[in-house]
């Protein structure tokens, strides 16, 4: 199996600009993005628009409850890596000028945790940006579609001697080597995490990881577009 299955959940709340459950396997993450009509100020007045995110895990998203960041007073290593990851993945699938000078806030909650929390969270939220952005031009706030191509992302390991695709926990915890790819829908490269947990892997390991990934997100690319054809049908028969 390339990949566990999947399921995409659109318009969730009634509130964001765009709103997904992402579904990976056991793994659930609420992806929504709302939109903040200023800019950061390294960026004020350039006429350029901004996309921030930020990730979060639910205390009951894991068997023991995770303590909220609020409770801590900071937002722990690990999360701050991720919503970054988030942060740059979407940033390179749109053109910031198109947006004028407003944020696009993507918020990433984890719901249900059982690996892949990361890449259900990427390939969810690029689901809800097009949402969003769908939305500002319905509404006029913003005149060319700034959305330059898809992005999803998918877990690649070495378990047990094996190359697997999209790993639960359990796999996670017992792999050799433990990657994340991030593609956009030409195919090509946004960013590679990989790491060889336990001892170094080859050339040709790299390769047979790389192959399987693209394939998975691949298909992970075709399921977002039946959902988003889903979700305009839906908004259609609303009118």
């Amino acid at each position: 199996m390339i990949k566990r299955n999947t399921l995409f959940t659109t318009d969730v709340s009634a509130y964001a600009k765009g709103s997904v459950i992402s579904e990976f396997g056991n793994t659930k993450v609420l992806c929504t993005v709302m939109v903040e009509e200023k800019v950061p100020h390294f960026i004020k007045d350039t006429g350029s628009g901004w996309i921030t995110s930020e990730y979060s895990m639910l205390p009951a998203s894991t068997q023991n409850r995770k303590v909220r960041d609020s409770s801590r007073g900071k937002v722990d290593g690990r999360s701050q890596e991720i919503q970054r990851l988030i942060g740059r993945s979407l940033r390179s699938a749109i053109d910031l000028k198109k947006l004028g000078e407003r944020t696009l806030w993507v918020d990433c909650d984890v719901l249900q945790a059982d690996g892949g929390t990361r890449t259900a969270a990427i390939t969810g939220a690029w689901l809800a940006l097009r949402m969003a952005c769908d939305s500002l031009l319905e509404e006029g706030l913003i005149k060319e579609d700034p959305i330059t191509h898809q992005v999803a992302a998918i877990s690649v390991g070495v378990v047990k001697g094996e190359v697997v695709a999209d790993l639960c926990y359990d796999q996670d915890s017992a792999a050799q080597v433990d990657m994340n790819l991030v593609m956009d829908g030409n195919g090509d490269f946004i960013e590679i995490q990989g790491t060889g947990e336990e001892s170094p892997f080859s050339m040709e390991r790299l390769m047979e990881m790389l192959e399987l990934g693209k394939k998975a997100i691949e298909l992970l690319i075709q399921e977002q577009i039946i959902a988003l054809i889903a979700h305009n049908e839906k908004k259609k028969l609303s009118k």
